[in-house]
């Protein structure tokens, strides 16, 4: 699936629920199935600078493609992981650099999260685009 297709996909499920709590507890369930990385793999250079609860993550390119591995600490940052990780890993580094990061705001979510929940979403986005770039250019 394409970025913007997993984007829709999960706003028709954010759209069933009616108030921000219901989505919120969406989010914490897919927090669920969060993974954890080996602690070797946490270190300065893939802690996510920003984020209101640490988190780490990890970019590797791969056939031209962007995979991703992260680790957060609090429930939502795995929930909101888990989504962001499930959006944007094993896409083309070309869709990623190329996806307007407002199409975010479709699941709903977004405007009911804190402003520093905001600024964490904002700080994994730019480490996204950061890894992408950097594979774009060995390509």
């Amino acid at each position: 699936m394409s970025i913007m297709q997993k984007v829709n996909y999960y706003k028709e499920d954010l759209d069933m629920f009616e108030t921000a709590n219901e989505k919120f507890e969406y989010i914490f369930d897919l927090g669920k199935k969060h993974t954890t990385l080996p602690e070797e793999e946490k270190n300065d250079a893939t802690f996510v600078h920003g984020c209101s609860s640490a988190a780490w993550l990890i970019g590797e390119c791969k056939d031209g493609k962007l995979m991703l591995r992260a680790e957060g600490s609090s429930e939502m940052a795995k929930g909101m992981l888990s989504l962001l990780l499930d959006i944007f890993s094993n896409q083309d580094v070309d869709d990623i650099l190329s996806f307007n990061p407002q199409e975010l705001s479709k699941l709903g979510i977004i405007e009911h999260l804190s402003p520093v929940r905001q600024q964490s979403l904002e700080a994994f986005l730019n480490k996204v685009y950061s890894y992408a770039k950097r594979c774009k250019e060995t390509l």
